[in-house]
């Protein structure tokens, strides 16, 4: 089949442009009669004018996010076993509150009333739907277990979204506990400590070296915060521009890997969601070397990714998966192993899952702990800090008690 680009007209007079994929001219002109579309013009084409150029919002996010596909791919797996794939897609997208989404939905939606397979409709929303996601629907489509396949994906998503909203919770409540933290004291260095200061500016004496040290931070701080703030962004800045150079981004995962707790976590992250993913598409009947090709795709630490692609090419030259893994040497040993009694028992994607799960349970456990401590950790520093800001203050108060006394 090949695709063809049409000029039409439907009942009302308004104008339609898009693309139908057909055998030959006349097939596409008999789809476009069937769809009481008066056809103006009919010619070979590259299929990319299938949505009319004026319908488009230019401005609108067109993409699915995380949580947005998760629920697609539930909601599409659930009507594909009652209805046609077609009146499926259809429901979901009139269904959907979001202008958005509902776009992307329709564009999907009008290529498969074209006659293209879900997963080339999808292939013309990438930034909705990644390659993995739509190499395992091409995978059910070519078995003839699509909506199966589309169980197995939602539940894969709905995992991922677990184990990123995990990450979430564990991160973010110790970086507002530090902002929180960091402000306080500020404000302390700022507004409070200045006006403190003011009242020992005539007493004659000199002042400790505690309360010295920190009325010049104080004015420091109060002077030049938004050169400090400047700074920080400029870093930031610079920082972010260094990172698109690959050999740097490289040098850094790779040194990320190597600081002693958070190494640990990247690695067991990624090692949990390979096993996970791996685990869906073997599963799937999907090619292990295209799953591996497919999930190297999605890495995003630079070493990771290194190190997978060449897993990849390890088990494409006729290697097995746990040599591979056992090669590349940043793998849980646990990993491994499973890996090789799976390829062992010919159960490589039951393995794999319980590798996945035992990875993910060992970084809630990993996440519990480092919170448990790093909280009250976060809070004794920050005691610290204000218990030398209110010393300071004290010191010359307690020097002249001491000095009125000894004139007494």
């Amino acid at each position: 089949m090949s695709d063809f680009d049409y000029l039409a007209l439907d009942v009302a007079g308004r104008e339609k442009r898009g693309s139908v994929r057909a055998d030959s001219a006349e097939a596409a002109r008999a789809k476009l009669d069937s769809r009481k579309l008066f056809v103006i013009k009919v010619e070979a084409g590259t299929g990319t004018a299938a949505e009319p150029l004026l319908s488009r919002n230019l401005f609108a996010r067109r993409r699915l996010g995380a949580k947005q596909l998760t629920i697609f791919t539930r909601q599409l797996a659930t009507l594909a076993l009652v209805s046609p794939l077609e009146e499926a897609l259809r429901t979901i997208a009139r269904q959907t509150e979001k202008e958005h989404i509902r776009l992307v939905l329709l564009s999907v939606h009008g290529s498969v009333l074209e006659g293209r397979r879900l997963s080339e409709a999808m292939a013309r929303e990438p930034a909705s739907f990644p390659p993995l996601y739509r190499g395992m629907v091409a995978a059910g489509e070519s078995s003839g277990t699509l909506p199966v396949i589309l169980e197995r994906l939602a539940d894969l998503l709905e995992r991922q979204a677990q184990v990123r909203s995990k990450v979430l919770s564990a991160v973010a409540y110790p970086i507002v506990l530090a902002a929180v933290a960091a402000f306080v004291v500020f404000a302390l260095m700022v507004f409070v400590v200045p006006k403190v200061v003011e009242q020992f500016e005539d007493i004659g004496q000199t002042l400790p070296l505690l309360t010295r040290m920190v009325i010049g931070l104080s004015t420091f701080l109060a002077r030049w915060w938004w050169a400090i703030l400047l700074a920080v962004a400029l870093a930031i800045f610079v920082v972010a521009r260094a990172m698109r150079d690959e050999s740097l981004r490289l040098r850094a995962d790779r040194f990320l890997l190597r600081l002693p707790l958070f190494g640990r976590l990247v690695r067991d992250l990624h090692a949990a969601r390979m096993a996970r993913t791996l685990s869906t598409m073997v599963a799937s009947r999907l090619p292990l070397l295209e799953g591996l090709r497919l999930t190297t795709q999605t890495v995003h630490n630079r070493a990771l990714r290194e190190a997978s692609a060449d897993i990849a090419e390890s088990v494409r030259t006729g290697g097995s998966l746990s040599g591979a893994l056992n090669k590349a040497g940043i793998f849980p040993p646990l990993l491994v192993y499973l890996a090789a009694s799976g390829e062992a028992s010919g159960r490589l994607d039951l393995m794999l899952e319980r590798a996945a799960d035992y990875l993910e349970r060992e970084f809630d456990s990993f996440t519990a702990t480092a919170l448990a401590l790093l909280e009250p950790a976060i809070i004794i520093v920050m005691g610290a800090v204000v218990a030398l800001i209110v010393l300071s203050i004290l010191l010359p108060i307690l020097q002249l008690d001491t000095l009125a006394g000894s004139i007494r």
